[in-house]
């Protein structure tokens, strides 16, 4: 088990250190899924802020679907889009950390292209 979670680390880093490369200043959107639940967060690296954040524990919009289903995450898709507009960020970098672009982190990442964010 110790050698997955490595692995897993090995990889996220990785994936971040090449998003470094191109961000050119952006901001991050970061994703966090469990089996359970997911979540994203819009970063500022360079002030080590989080802009905006949305996940499937927050009541309201993003709980309509069940917490750990593409529903879900096309749920928390568009409401960080939507928060990450309010607080004036159009342009941002994809970070899917440790996780293959498929399934919930695909959906996530469609339904934020739809709700205006550019990446």
């Amino acid at each position: 088990m110790a050698n997955s979670s490595k692995t897993k680390q090995r990889r996220a880093s990785r994936v971040r250190r090449d998003l470094k490369k191109v961000a050119n200043g952006r901001a991050r959107l970061s994703v966090y899924r469990s089996s359970q639940n997911i979540y994203a967060q819009v970063i500022d690296d360079e002030n080590g802020h989080t802009l905006a954040a949305a996940s499937t524990l927050e009541k309201g919009k993003a709980k309509d679907a069940k917490g750990g289903n593409v529903a879900a995450a096309t749920a928390v898709g568009k409401l960080i889009a939507e928060r990450a507009s309010k607080a004036g960020i159009k342009e941002v970098v994809f970070d899917r950390g440790s996780y293959l672009y498929h399934g919930r982190v695909k959906a996530l990442a469609e339904a934020a292209r739809e709700g205006g964010l550019i990446f």
